[in-house]
């Protein structure tokens, strides 16, 4: 079958356990793009967090970011599909997070923010050092995020939270949905729950990318390996979940590749594209 996009997952999945985009992946995304088919890196980071040498691949414009907060045209600077949580909403999700022993933060304009005295605790829920220096990187710490959001009162792309108590993560990631069902709560990291609108998963964002190329749905390949990925692996043609992946998405997925550490993606594409 002709395959005509590419969606992939960044981290889990595309990139090793170091961050890394190893030789062989590299290889077979430029194959692919030069075979026709486009690039789109489908990921819950903002667009500035997708790594230089992704976005400077040829067949590389469009992205699906911040778990399909957006659809992004990055040859014209246009947002395709946007789906943004109200200000209200976010300061309900703070009262609530407040109670519990965790730190958290958010993405708005296409940017992180954080109270200052979480972000000088981020070593202490976050075991990965590369996420860790993500954290930092694309963060601007405020005196209290709260205050910050009403101030401003504008739209949030996403909310975060990271967990020391597995257990406490693993309740709210089934309370958070009853208790503000006009979000999609997803995760991508062991440690921690991410809340976009209900409106904004990569499955969505996927499907309204198509609709604006005029790409048929059949016609996409795409690759994940956490909940926020879920979406995206039942609306593509073929959704593949790594060999990493949490077992819900395995189950839902048409097939199962190797894991990010062993070229998972790039053996998902020589399957399916036939290069």
């Amino acid at each position: 079958m002709p395959i005509k996009i590419i969606a992939f997952d960044l981290d889990g999945t595309l990139l090793d356990d170091k961050k890394q985009i190893s030789e062989e992946n590299l290889k077979a995304l430029k194959a692919a793009a030069a075979a026709g088919a486009l690039l789109v890196p489908a990921t819950g980071r903002i667009y500035t967090g997708i790594p230089q040498t992704l976005r400077e691949l040829p067949g590389l414009r469009y992205c699906l970011t911040i778990n399909g907060a957006y659809a992004y045209d990055a040859g014209e600077d246009k947002n395709l599909y946007s789906a943004e949580m109200p200000a209200e909403l976010c300061l309900r999700l703070i009262e609530h997070m407040e109670s519990l022993p965790v730190i958290y933060d958010c993405y708005q304009d296409n940017w992180g923010f954080i109270s200052r005295h979480m972000l000088e605790q981020a070593a202490e829920y976050i075991p990965d050092p590369g996420i860790l220096k993500m954290m930092w990187d694309l963060r601007t710490p405020v005196d209290s995020l709260y205050d910050t959001l009403k101030e401003k009162g504008r739209p949030v792309q996403k909310m975060q939270m990271h967990f020391k108590d597995p257990e406490l993560r693993r309740r709210e990631l089934e309370l958070l949905p009853r208790l503000f069902p006009e979000t999609a709560v997803s995760s991508s990291l062991p440690w921690n729950i991410e809340i976009n609108s209900i409106d904004a998963t990569k499955g969505k964002a996927l499907k309204n990318l198509c609709s604006a190329l005029n790409i048929d749905l059949k016609d996409t390949l795409a690759f994940g390996d956490g909940t926020n990925d879920l979406d995206m692996i039942r609306t593509a043609g073929v959704g593949v979940a790594m060999g990493n992946a949490v077992d819900e998405l395995k189950q839902a997925a048409d097939w199962v590749a190797p894991t990010n550490m062993k070229n998972g993606v790039a053996t998902g594409i020589y399957r399916f594209m036939e290069l």
